[in-house]
């Protein structure tokens, strides 16, 4: 390992990390911002107690991210400072943004809808946590703007070795931004309906089978009615997300055919070129990846997936590294063929299942009935894992796809690493972020735990 295995090493870890509390604050803040509203309007008390309760996870999972969302500018500047300095000038518009604006606008009215329980007006008040929720999807865009760049550079131009911007309409409207940004937020929606269908679930076969008797939630009235409305409100944010999942990936594929041929043809690892191309649902290949032993495939999906027709030409590992060859220079473009093959299918099995176990509990659910099954409560404590895992997977996907890029088609990773940081000094804060991170890990898990185990207030739901 060296100065670059352990820069990259050190940012797939802190990133995918910090990635973990993204979709759910995302998600959480809506769902949270929904359930007062209904409050507001009907002032029924189950509403109100919902809302108090994952606003508290809520807010527990933004402060463990704004914490690890720190290091991402620290790692850019120290490991990465030859990538700073030839992107500073555009990748510093969309992040400086994204603080000034779109984190303050989160932030503050976040504060106020915090202190503001019992002093500010019922409608002022629900306002705060529907700005602040907007805040964090209007962070994401620029977050995404930024990396898109990445992608696909777009208003720019060279100017002594490094790139400046001039064409501030063109970075925010990058067709890889506009349609990265709705995958996004379907996958953050379909997170955070995962996490609120399992707390729901847990508590309302804990309750209806008696075994709540620890709890003070155990005497309230309005406890399983809560708890049922809560699991079916995250069962139908899991559907509804799962189908915007497909639509906006389905797009998002056909654009990165166009925009980045090479990664979706190591998304399938098809070395040559083929019309029409199928899609393999699991294939056992040779120990270097290069050659096919066995495999379930689906013909012609890769090519719908990829040109939209079943029968669409779809460009090989080969084929497009000769033609990079041809246009960058001598060198090998290709990505880690197996991880992206992988990590592609791990982003979409995953995601199947969750909205396999959301579908699952509906049907539990129908007609008023409340499942006991066993097996079934174990299920919902681990089910929100599985878009969790999804989403970093696709993260993994989305970066090592792109390499052996920084910068598509302007800077490759190898020439964006700091020259005066030594392997030593990297491995330093490497070692030092991984067991704060670990940490931290098991601070964020015990808190969730803690207080979506405590269940609903128990004190008089007022306001």
């Amino acid at each position: 390992m060296d100065v670059l295995d352990a820069s990259r090493w050190q940012f797939a870890i802190t990133t995918v990390y910090h990635f973990l509390f993204v979709p759910l604050t995302i998600g959480l803040s809506f769902l949270v911002a929904g359930m007062q509203s209904a409050w507001v309007r009907t002032n029924d008390e189950r509403w109100l107690k919902l809302t108090k309760l994952f606003g508290k996870l809520f807010l527990i999972n933004f402060a463990m991210g704004v914490v690890t969302g720190i290091v991402q500018e620290f790692q850019f500047g120290m490991n990465w400072s030859a990538y700073s300095t030839y992107v500073g000038d555009v990748f510093g518009a969309p992040l400086a943004i994204e603080g000034l604006a779109a984190f303050f606008l989160e932030s503050t009215f976040l504060g106020l809808w915090i202190f503001g329980w019992d002093k500010l007006p019922r409608r002022v008040h629900l306002a705060c946590i529907w700005i602040a929720a907007f805040g964090t999807a209007l962070s994401a865009y620029f977050i995404l703007v930024a990396n898109s760049f990445m992608q696909w550079p777009t208003g720019h131009t060279l100017n002594n070795d490094r790139v400046e911007l001039v064409d501030f309409a063109a970075l925010l409207g990058n067709k890889v931004a506009l349609i990265t940004l709705p995958h996004t937020l379907a996958a953050v929606f379909l997170t955070s309906g995962a996490f609120m269908l399992a707390v729901a679930m847990w508590h309302l076969m804990r309750h209806h089978r008696g075994d709540d008797t620890q709890s003070p939630t155990d005497t309230d009235p309005t406890a399983e009615k809560a708890w049922r409305s809560a699991a079916k409100i995250g069962a139908v944010t899991v559907l509804v997300a799962s189908v915007a999942v497909v639509v906006t990936g389905d797009i998002q594929g056909k654009i990165m055919t166009e925009t980045q041929p090479m990664k979706m043809a190591a998304a399938e690892a098809l070395y040559e070129t083929e019309q029409p191309a199928a899609f393999s649902i699991l294939t056992i290949g040779s120990l270097d990846g290069t050659e096919e032993v066995w495999s379930i495939t689906v013909p012609g999906l890769l090519s719908f997936l990829g040109t939209g027709s079943f029968d669409g030409e779809v460009l090989g590992i080969n084929d497009v590294n000769a033609s990079y060859q041809d246009k960058y220079g001598p060198g090998d473009y290709r990505p880690n063929i197996p991880l992206t093959y992988w990590s592609f299918r791990a982003m979409i099995g995953l995601g199947i299942a969750a909205t396999g176990v959301a579908l699952l509990a509906l049907w539990t659910l129908r007609r008023g009935r409340t499942p006991s099954n066993r097996w079934l409560r174990r299920l919902m404590v681990v089910s929100p894992l599985l878009p969790l895992a999804a989403t970093a997977f696709g993260w993994i996907f989305t970066e090592t796809g792109r390499q052996p890029w920084i910068v598509f088609t302007l800077l490759k990773t190898e020439d964006g690493v700091s020259p005066s940081v030594s392997f030593a000094e990297i491995m330093t804060s490497l070692i030092g972020f991984t067991t704060l991170y670990a940490v931290l890990a098991v601070v964020e898990i015990g808190l969730l735990l803690r207080y979506a185990k405590a269940g609903l207030p128990t004190e008089p739901a007022t306001y």
